[in-house]
């Protein structure tokens, strides 16, 4: 499979929400807020998204963010959310998202990824471990009232 990766489009945006409602399970990415919310995403350089495109498909997207936190000399590249389409899986792509994402931090002179998992997900917790991530923990999260 021919695949290039490459920071998103507008035209990606509704192979983008395809993705994430069917492929990653979570719908709160829509057709409606897609586009307010990577324009947001695109005000701040430290936000990232990138796509994997195969035949004019998006088939693979990776989010990201650097991040500074005490706990680190220097930031961190967090992984908010990568997804390839299931029908794609086990081709490669995923790697090329996560290699992209190690070259940027890289440049960027980041001192870790870090990504959370559900814990439900065990393919990709054997994934992850198969490209190098330490599994430390899960993530837990809370609404905010």
């Amino acid at each position: 499979m021919d695949v290039v990766i490459r920071e998103i489009r507008e035209t990606d945006y509704s192979d983008v929400v395809m993705l994430w409602n069917n492929d990653l399970g979570s719908p709160t990415v829509t057709s409606g807020n897609i586009s307010a919310r990577i324009e947001r995403l695109n005000s701040d350089e430290n936000y990232k998204i990138i796509v994997a495109v195969s035949d004019s498909k998006v088939v693979g997207c990776i989010s990201m963010v650097q991040i500074m936190a005490l706990e680190y000399e220097i930031g961190y590249l967090q992984i908010n959310g990568l997804v390839v389409q299931k029908n794609a899986q086990q081709k490669g792509i995923g790697t090329k998202l996560i290699d992209h994402a190690e070259d940027f931090a890289s440049k960027n002179g980041l001192s870790y990824m870090i990504l959370n998992c559900g814990f439900q997900r065990t393919k990709a917790h054997e994934f992850y471990e198969s490209k190098g991530f330490d599994r430390l923990s899960y993530c837990f999260t809370k609404a905010v009232r």
